[in-house]
């Protein structure tokens, strides 16, 4: 008998003995939990909580499960609130080994309808930095009052070219927008759980990911291109790809720079991907910077690399971390002008950028240009076939006129003597300046002259301005730059009006030369530099053929290259004083009078009001209050602090003083 008690794995009394054994319960209190009791889940205290006079602690013991959500939630619309939902798990996933894969793909009919927004919010100043998911970058001292605007920054982007990839960057096309690229992921974010946004913090061989590969193509051949325009080793397009392979940190800047790119020139693609990778390099490059026994070149170059990456933002003023820390950070490499490799290569790289901004904003460099250690010998001579020296020559010139510009006089001096002292003083520093310009182009080398020149009646493009052609890139930089000098020379005179014949000359021969090199240039590692020079010498010319056909050349190098030009032609119609449509109908509407008023001679007696300056006082809101520009004639307010030894220095909370044998006696390249 006791045989037919056994059933299967057990006997009848054991089975009865699992059955009676009481069960796990869910809702009983922490007390209970916490002594390993099992609670009789009485309420307000449990039977084991009174007899032992403790506390019933009551709570929620959260179980993680995994959990499919099948549609977003509905919220009924309302005026005074709203919520966005923004999903980071697959962000936070990405910091631990295989996480991704544990989350299935986003179904895009979900996430299609749903406008995808920035992880950032930024204030109307810049007083902090927008923070990071994880680690947040350090407050950044406020560099320019709240109420200052946020002008128009220029960008990269290019337009389509051949699907297929060309290496020669005489095109003047790009081959990653929107018509020649392959189309991004569904959700243009982190869909694919087989694919580590994040680089490994281990060397490689190769990059061995679609997403990576075409991120630095991108950026080698888009991005890197003008960033080398002064370098004439290549450093960020040719060589520090390969060093980027060991160095996690460099090669996620790099990502982060095409990915942005990737997102001006072709709207599949978001810019989360791009906003990860800066993320994940600033968060490298804070915790290096806390660690004495860094890397400091790395460092700087990294710094350099997220610099431009703000440039290339929108709202850019708005994103400058790393503009003042890529600074401190040159300078405690001590690279200068004197510097080799990859030390002239970031210097270079970072006063170039400041130069083309205080020549927007006539601010003064706070690198002053006689700290550089540039070599202005002109009569030494140099190996052939460097005319990168000679460039970095006239990047000097062009930054001391800068200086001087923004240095006028607003006022005169109380005494008639001081007033005629500081005159002579300052047109003796003009014509040193003018001389040192003359000195230049009479003594570089042949190839840094044109190699072709064609008058506007010899060419076949019908403009109306020469052709000029030069070969190298370095030879277009410079010589954009040095008409620009000539440009600006004959604009501020301190003893001869602009307006003089001499002048007026002085400023449409070389606004000529500027506009005949840019219109007809076809290198796209140049734009930076033509943008600005262009913009200066668009504002000397006085035909309407000519400032009709240099709009045309900046709507040529925005469809080419992305850069955003678009407030040009706003600024520069109203500096040649054109009348457009809304001048027009604003002064039409000021000469009409009612009819009844010129009807009836009494009623005009009364106050007149238009209808539309009654219509903008009743049914329109109030205007915004005027907001002040960003002031002209001061030091570069993004670099005051650009120095470690400074009080309100970059990285505060994170920087530690480097040990003093680690340099960069390393790098040879």
């Amino acid at each position: 008998m006791a045989g037919t008690e056994v059933n299967g794995n057990g006997t009848v009394a054991d089975s009865a003995a699992v059955a009676s054994r009481p069960k796990r319960v869910r809702t009983g209190c922490l007390t209970c939990r916490e002594r390993h009791l099992k609670c009789d889940e009485g309420l307000p205290n449990c039977q084991n909580c009174r007899k032992s006079s403790r506390i019933c602690k009551r709570g929620v013991r959260l179980n993680f499960i995994d959990t499919q959500v099948q549609s977003p939630p509905i919220i009924p619309p309302s005026h005074d609130w709203s919520v966005q939902f923004q999903d980071d798990s697959r962000e936070i996933a990405s910091e631990y080994k295989g996480g991704l894969g544990r989350y299935a793909l986003i179904d895009p009919d979900l996430t299609s309808g749903v406008k995808r927004e920035a992880p950032y919010e930024f204030p109307s100043g810049i007083s902090n930095a927008p923070s990071l998911s994880h680690q947040p970058l350090p407050s950044i001292q406020p560099l320019l009052p709240a109420t200052y605007n946020d002008p128009p920054q220029a960008n990269v982007a290019d337009p389509p070219r051949d699907a297929h990839h060309h290496h020669s960057h005489s095109n003047a096309e790009s081959a990653y927008s929107a018509q020649s690229i392959p189309p991004a992921p569904p959700s243009a974010s982190y869909s694919n759980p087989e694919q580590t946004l994040t680089p490994p913090n281990e060397t490689r061989d190769y990059l061995n990911s679609p997403e990576e590969v075409l991120f630095m193509q991108v950026f080698v051949e888009e991005v890197g291109l003008w960033m080398d325009s002064m370098d004439p080793m290549k450093h960020f397009s040719r060589l520090l790809p390969f060093h980027s392979l060991g160095e996690p940190m460099l090669l996620n800047a790099f990502l982060a720079c095409g990915a942005r790119h990737l997102t001006l020139v072709n709207p599949a693609y978001h810019e989360d991907k791009a906003l990860h990778y800066y993320d994940t390099a600033t968060r490298g490059l804070l915790k290096s910077l806390q660690n004495p026994n860094r890397d400091t070149v790395i460092c700087a170059t990294t710094a350099v690399i997220l610099n431009v990456y703000e440039i290339m933002s929108e709202r850019a003023l708005q994103r400058m971390n790393h503009i003042a820390g890529a600074r401190a950070l040159i300078k405690e490499c001590g690279w200068s002008a004197r510097s080799t490799g990859i030390g002239a290569a970031c210097f270079w790289l970072n006063v170039g950028m400041e130069l083309l901004s205080c020549l927007h904003f006539n601010w003064q460099l706070a690198w002053e240009p006689d700290d550089w250690g540039v070599d202005m010998d002109f009569s030494r001579e140099t190996e052939s076939s460097r005319e990168e020296i000679w460039t970095y020559r006239i990047v000097y010139i062009v930054g001391k006129i800068a200086n001087f510009r923004a240095s006028i006089p607003r006022f005169q001096e109380p005494s008639p003597r001081d007033e005629q002292i500081r005159l002579q003083n300052r047109y003796a520093e003009w014509k040193r300046l003018k001389d040192w310009c003359d000195s230049w182009n009479e003594n570089i080398p042949r190839t840094m002259h044109p190699m072709a020149y064609l008058y506007p009646y010899q060419t076949t493009s019908k403009s109306a301005f020469p052709e000029v052609w030069l070969i190298k890139r370095t030879t277009i930089v410079a010589r954009l730059f040095y008409h620009t000098a000539m440009c600006l020379l004959a604009q501020m005179n301190p003893v001869m009006s602009k307006d003089v014949e001499e002048m007026q000359e002085m400023q449409t021969s070389h606004s000529h030369q500027i506009c005949g090199i840019t219109a007809h240039v076809k290198d796209r590692g140049v734009a930076s530099v033509a943008l600005r020079s262009l913009a200066i010498a668009a504002e000397c010319l006085v035909i309407r053929r000519e400032q009709e056909e240099v709009l045309q050349i900046f709507e040529k190098i925005r469809k080419e290259t992305g850069w955003r030009v678009g407030f040009l032609k706003t600024e520069l119609p109203e500096k040649w004083g054109w009348q457009t449509e809304e001048t027009l109908n604003q002064q039409q509407q000021s000469h009409q009078m009612p009819t009844a008023m010129m009807q009836n001679p009494a009623l005009q007696s009364f106050p007149y009001q238009s209808s539309s300056q009654s219509a903008s006082q009743t049914s329109l809101p109030p205007a915004p209050p005027i907001q002040r520009r960003i002031p002209s004639g001061i030091m570069n307010p993004l670099m005051a602090s650009a120095d470690f030894s400074s009080q309100h220095h970059p990285y505060q909370s994170y920087y530690v003083a480097p040990n003093q044998h680690l340099h960069h006696n390393q790098y040879n390249f």
